[in-house]
């Protein structure tokens, strides 16, 4: 299968790595609007000196032949001459991407969020369905084990009544100051994923979001209208409440995690040996390991398991896991809470809906 890829920044680049050794891919095409970016990124993919094709057992086996790069001179000759598309280009070009893509007929990838407002999202929803082709957003939490098996939990009753759930999102350090202003703001940039995996995790609606903010970190947060500290109480549609917390300045390494307590169990998805967290209980031991240094880390074996899951959705084997529709619902709650915070007040998720 050839895949065009479009946009090699620090998650694309990671994302071609595991498309460039999925064994049903023989040829990447990418592109990116750093044209030499694009050459370093394909230099580097090519210098595979060592691992194993993504989704096989063994991550230290010998490695099997990877795809053919190829540099393509812009994105839209990176859908020429490809079965699929992948997109991780910057979040204002999602939308007209996406749209390139279903409309040339190809299964096409893109990470969150669709498109930056809820106009960009239906305006992609309906080429989307015009053109009957599958899209798959990436959501990757929902490929993470410690999520699915709270979610099978959930669903099967072991944990009872679900009465509340508690979310964190913290990151080890801010993103680099010219990210913020395009970014979209931290309810539609980080916290989306939030919302996204309560959905996913309960099978619930959120009904309603109070949320405020803080600015304690650099200027530029407040100077983009952004905050850097974050929280919010949510009711879903059955009446679970559910509580975020969420930080740009999280120094103790990069922390996502979520509580899920019912009348019978309380399960609790982000601990283990990396967890950056320390105990203050007399006699409990620290995480042993180093703490998770960034989102990649944290997540690697489900961006692995989501992009091998997207190479199954092109060949047609299965439907997409992620769609735009269940994207959109995620970004209505984002702005939902966008306007909380700016108007000090509870909204219900209606308010937002188009």
């Amino acid at each position: 299968m050839r895949v065009g890829f479009v946009g090699l920044g620090r998650i694309g680049a990671a994302h071609a790595a595991v498309v460039r050794d999925h064994p049903d891919v023989d040829r990447l095409v990418v592109a990116d609007a750093d044209r030499d970016r694009a050459e370093a990124v394909a230099d580097q993919l090519r210098a595979r000196v060592g691992g194993a094709r993504a989704g096989t057992a063994d991550a230290g086996a010998p490695a099997a032949e990877a795809a053919d790069i190829t540099v393509a001179p812009d994105a839209s000759d990176a859908l020429t001459d490809v079965d699929a598309l992948v997109i991780a280009a910057a979040t204002a070009a999602h939308a007209d991407l996406i749209v390139a893509g279903v409309e040339a007929g190809l299964p096409t990838f893109c990470e969150k969020p669709v498109a930056p407002d809820v106009a960009g999202h239906l305006r992609v929803l309906e080429a989307v369905r015009r053109n009957g082709v599958q899209v798959h957003i990436g959501f990757q939490r929902r490929f993470d084990a410690g999520y699915l098996a709270t979610r099978g939990a959930v669903m099967s009753g072991a944990l009872g009544e679900v009465r509340r759930l508690h979310l964190i999102t913290g990151d080890e350090k801010p993103p680099h100051p010219d990210y913020i202003p395009r970014s979209g703001g931290l309810w539609r940039d980080c916290h989306v994923h939030d919302f996204d995996i309560l959905r996913f995790v309960t099978g619930c609606e959120v009904d309603e979001v109070y949320a405020v903010g803080a600015n304690r970190g650099a200027a530029f947060f407040a100077e983009a209208g952004d905050i850097d500290e974050a929280a919010a109480v949510l009711t879903l549609d059955d009446g679970t409440l559910a509580t975020l917390q969420g930080s740009r300045y999280n120094g103790g390494g990069h922390d996502v995690r979520m509580e899920v307590a019912g009348t019978k169990a309380t399960w609790v998805v982000g601990l283990g040996d990396h967890a950056p967290i320390v105990p203050a209980d007399p006699g409990v031991p620290t995480p042993a390991g180093e703490p998770w240094p960034d989102f990649w880390h944290r997540f690697l074996p489900a961006y692995v398991a989501e992009l091998n899951a997207f190479v199954d959705v092109a060949l047609g084997r299965t439907a997409s896991p992620c769609t735009v529709e269940e994207a959109l619902e995620a970004f209505y709650v984002a702005e939902a809470a966008t306007l909380s915070r700016a108007e000090h007040r509870p909204v219900r998720v209606e308010e937002v809906r188009v």
